[in-house]
C-alpha cells in the first residue's frame, strides 16, 4: 500500500480531479444523470486503454532515464508530463485539424466544441500521414536497439543475435525502413502514397536529428568529464523521450474516437492514461526493475517494434487497438516470464547490471 501510494498517489489525485470535471462538463453538456454517467464511462474506459497500451512506453522511458541523472529525470516527470498531456492530448489533435481545414485556433476550437463529427473526420482524414510518421520513428527506436554489436543480451536468441551481426553493415536499419516504407506506399493510392512516404521520411530523419543532437551533447560532456568538469546534462534524452511519448501517442489519440468524438472526454480519458504511464516509469527506474528482470528490456522493444509495424500497416488496413495492445501486453508478459524463469536458474545472475 505504500509503493502505491508513493508511486501513484498523484496519478490517483489527478485521475479523481480528471473525473471531477468530465462530471461536471458532462452535466453542464446534457443535463442528466444518465449522460453524465455515459461520458464518465467513456473516460474511464480511454484511460484504462491508454494505460494497458502504453507499458511498453514505460518500460522504454524506464531504459532511457536509468542512464540520465537525477535532474534529468525530475525534468522529464515534471514538465515532460505537461506536453505528454496538453501538448499531444489536446493541442496536437486541434492542430491536425486548423492546419487539414485551414482555421484558425479558435475556429477549431469551436469545431472540435460544437461539430465533432467533422472534427473527427477532419482528424481521422489525416491518418495516412500520422501512421507514416510515428510508425517510422517507433520502428527505427525498435530497431536501434537491437543493431547493435555491443549488444550482449539476447531474449529471442537466434534473431536478436542475426541482427546484432547485421549491424557492422552501416545503417542496415534506415535501408530495412525504407524497404518497408516503398513497399506499403504501393499498396496505397498515388496521392495518399506520396503523404505515406514523406511523412515516414520525416519520422526517420527526426529520429536522426534527435540520435544526433544526443550524440553531439555526449560527445560535449565527455569533453568536460575529461576536463574535470562535474557534468548533469541530460537535454539529448529528455528531448528523445518526449518525442517518443509522441510518436506513442498518435495511435491513441486516433483511436480513441472509436469510443467518442468529444474533445473533452478524450483529452481527459487519455490524459489520466498519461499520468499513469508517467508513475508507471518511476517506479521501474526507482525500483530498478530493468535490472531484476533480464530480458524485459527486449520485449518492450519488440513490442515497440510491433506497433510501429502495425502504425505502418494502418495506412492500408484497420487493425483494432486491442490486438495492438493485446500483441505488446503478451511480448512483455513473456519476456517477464522468461527473466523470472532465468533468475531461478541462474541465480547468480539476478540483479547483475546488463545492456
Amino acid at each position: 500500500m505504500q509503493t502505491l501510494r508513493r508511486f501513484y498517489g498523484f496519478s490517483f489525485v489527478f485521475t479523481l480531479i480528471c473525473l471531477g470535471l468530465g462530471a461536471w462538463y458532462g452535466w453542464a453538456s446534457t443535463g442528466t444523470i444518465r449522460g453524465t454517467a455515459s461520458m464518465l464511462w467513456i473516460i474511464a474506459v480511454l484511460s484504462v486503454l491508454e494505460i494497458s497500451l502504453s507499458f511498453d512506453n514505460a518500460v522504454v522511458n524506464a531504459s532511457v532515464l536509468k542512464n540520465m541523472d537525477k535532474v534529468w529525470q525530475r525534468r522529464f516527470l515534471t514538465w515532460g508530463i505537461a506536453f505528454a498531456v496538453f501538448g499531444m492530448r489536446v493541442v496536437f489533435p486541434l492542430a491536425i485539424v486548423a492546419i487539414a481545414a485551414g482555421l484558425g485556433p479558435m475556429e477549431t476550437i469551436d469545431l472540435s466544441l460544437n461539430d465533432p463529427r467533422e472534427y473527427e473526420r477532419i482528424v481521422s482524414s489525416a491518418h495516412v500521414g500520422i501512421a507514416g510518421f510515428g510508425g517510422a520513428f517507433l520502428a527505427m527506436v525498435g530497431l536501434k536497439f537491437f543493431f547493435d554489436r555491443e549488444k550482449d543480451i539476447h531474449w529471442i536468441a537466434k534473431i536478436e543475435e542475426w541482427l546484432s551481426r547485421f549491424a557492422a553493415l552501416p545503417a542496415a536499419e534506415i535501408a530495412l525502413l525504407l524497404l518497408v516504407l516503398w513497399g506499403i506506399s504501393t499498396l496505397l493510392d498515388p496521392a495518399e502514397a506520396l503523404t505515406f512516404l514523406i511523412a515516414g521520411i520525416l519520422g526517420l530523419v527526426t529520429f536522426i536529428a534527435v540520435e544526433g543532437i544526443n550524440t553531439i551533447l555526449e560527445l560535449h560532456e565527455e569533453k568536460k568529464r575529461l576536463a574535470g568538469a562535474v557534468v548533469k546534462s541530460g537535454l539529448g534524452g529528455f528531448l528523445y523521450l518526449n518525442v517518443l511519448d509522441a510518436s506513442f501517442s498518435f495511435d491513441g489519440v486516433i483511436g480513441a474516437f472509436a469510443l467518442s468524438n468529444n474533445m473533452i472526454v478524450i483529452a481527459l480519458g487519455l490524459s489520466i492514461g498519461a499520468m499513469f504511464v508517467r508513475s508507471m516509469t518511476i517506479h521501474l527506474v526507482e525500483k530498478g526493475t530493468l535490472a531484476q528482470y533480464r530480458f524485459l528490456e527486449n520485449g518492450a522493444f519488440w513490442a515497440i517494434i510491433v506497433l510501429g509495424g502495425i502504425m505502418l500497416a494502418s495506412a492500408k488496413f484497420h487493425i483494432p487497438e486491442t490486438i495492438t495492445g493485446l500483441i505488446g501486453a503478451a511480448l512483455i508478459g513473456l519476456s517477464l516470464w522468461w527473466s523470472v524463469r532465468h533468475n531461478k536458474i541462474h541465480p547468480e545472475k539476478a540483479n547483475l547490471p546488463h545492456g
